[in-house]
């Protein structure tokens, strides 16, 4: 047989569908897997799906050997020793110039270390985080490849086709930069995803906790929503979620499954990497503390019987309104959520010298992954028109709608705290914005605690300079006087 294009290593679903989406582009492609099983599925599938130009090989020299040269391989494999493991068994058989790709959400510094390992041996390197979940890899994903250019170009004619596409923007994929700026990019498409998966889940405990919203009229309100600005993935498969009837019982089963919400590292990645770089990012935060609260589901029960009462205020409320309200409260904590994120990778980029460009990061979300929203094309233009955008917030536009929309922010927060409902993500969004609206907050009276206590000098509005007082010495010369 001819040498193939490229080559996959590691056929878990998404390898599978990754491979098979290659192949539909018109790329013959290899593909291996340890378990072997997997290998012949995965060869069964193509031909299943159309006779799709997949090859198959049980043992990694013939799997490297079939790849044209300069050979290219994709890894997708479990983050962490399984992908030195990958690396080592496949670099055995490469040769000088070839290049691997890790297509896993791994962390960026290890990416880093490899891109430097595997350079001392001739070959190159690609951190590339893949985002759109298995449908997304099979019919396009957004692709966020970072790491050596050089690799990069070997490969951009099939991940151009391979990507989402998205009408009058192209292709949901560009060279990100360089190290594992592609892997850190992701992470954080994590941490907004986390962001905007707690503001639904929080507009959707308001509107059935406070509003008593059936699933029905969830299903209807949300559809409602994937009109307008809301237009998202998210909000699209959240009405798709309520209209869902069980069919192991009655009712619903959104209703039946268990309050308990998984992750796999990312999200606490972005908030750790938030507070290393010293930018504030409280929704992505408030929904890490979310997941973390959700997983204590036996204390909360036993919680729920000493804090027994009625929470609700009583009060009648008016549905309709309840329901634009929230969508907005909803519309305007996304804006802060995108707006945090983006700073960590300001933040990031610019400490590491990356250059990345927000504008092209939220063109290439806006088709085939998990956070991809109409809205996006707003940021993007947002970007376009002040690359130096000091904070999402600040751009003409979203600040207008920041402002049109807070006061319908303020009464779904306070309205949910009076009927006892958490909405941390909203709170924490709504907190963020107030702060830094304003030009005077009370951390004065913080520096000047730490300078009683700890001697860590001040700073004067009204004279330049750094200061110590003896507060100790002063408030009791002023006791005895």
């Amino acid at each position: 047989m001819a040498l193939t294009r490229i080559g996959l290593a590691g056929l878990a679903v998404m390898g599978q569908n990754l491979a098979l989406n290659i192949a539909e582009k018109g790329f013959p492609i290899s593909v291996y897997n340890r378990t072997t099983s997997k290998v012949d599925e995965t060869v069964q599938r193509a031909q299943a799906e159309g006779n799709l130009p997949v090859y198959g090989f049980h043992d990694p020299a013939s799997f490297v050997n079939s790849i044209q040269k300069p050979r290219v391989v994709i890894m997708l494999v479990k983050a962490g020793a399984p992908v030195d493991q990958t690396i080592a068994t496949l670099a055995a058989h490469l040769e000088q110039g070839d290049c691997i790709i890790d297509g896993g959400n791994e962390w960026y510094e290890n990416t880093e270390r490899r891109e430097k390992a595997t350079e001392e041996r001739g070959l190159l390197y690609l951190g590339m985080g893949v985002s759109g979940g298995e449908e997304g890899a099979r019919n396009g994903p957004s692709l966020m490849p970072g790491g050596s250019f050089e690799a990069y170009k070997y490969i951009e004619d099939i991940l151009l086709k391979v990507a989402a596409q998205v009408p009058d923007s192209g292709p949901c994929v560009t060279y990100i930069g360089k190290g594992g700026s592609g892997n850190f990019v992701k992470m954080v498409h994590n941490g907004i995803e986390y962001g905007d998966m707690q503001l639904i889940a929080e507009a959707y405990d308001v509107l059935k906790s406070v509003g008593k919203l059936t699933n029905s009229e969830l299903q209807q309100v949300f559809s409602e929503w994937n009109k307008g600005e809301l237009l998202s993935f998210l909000i699209e498969i959240t009405a798709d979620i309520f209209g869902i009837k069980d069919d192991q019982g009655d009712g619903y089963l959104v209703d039946k499954v268990l309050d308990k919400t998984g992750m796999k590292g990312t999200g606490k990645w972005t908030v750790q990497q938030a507070a290393e770089l010293s930018v504030a990012a409280p929704t992505i935060q408030a929904s890490l503390d979310s997941r973390f609260l959700s997983g204590l589901k036996d204390e909360r029960v036993e919680a729920s019987k000493i804090f027994q009462g009625d929470y609700s205020t009583g009060l009648p409320v008016d549905k309709a309104q309840l329901i634009e309200d929230v969508r907005q409260a909803l519309y305007a904590s996304k804006i802060c959520s995108y707006a945090q994120g983006m700073n960590i990778i300001k933040a990031k980029s610019s400490e590491k010298g990356w250059g990345l460009n927000l504008g092209e990061l939220a063109r290439i979300w806006k088709g085939g992954c998990i956070i991809r929203a109409i809205f996006l094309d707003r940021i993007k233009k947002a970007y376009d028109r002040n690359s130096a955008l000091a904070n999402l917030l600040v751009d003409p536009e979203f600040a207008q709608e920041i402002m049109d929309r807070q006061a319908a922010w303020r009464r779904v927060v306070c309205l949910a705290i009076n009927n006892g409902v958490s909405t941390p993500g909203m709170s924490a969004s709504l907190a963020y914005f107030d702060s830094y609206r304003r030009d005077r907050l009370p951390a004065n009276l913080v520096q000047a605690q730490r300078d009683y206590f700890g001697a860590h000098t001040y700073e004067r509005v009204d004279m330049p300079g750094s200061f110590h007082t003896e507060w100790f010495k002063t408030a009791r010369s002023n006791s005895n006087n």
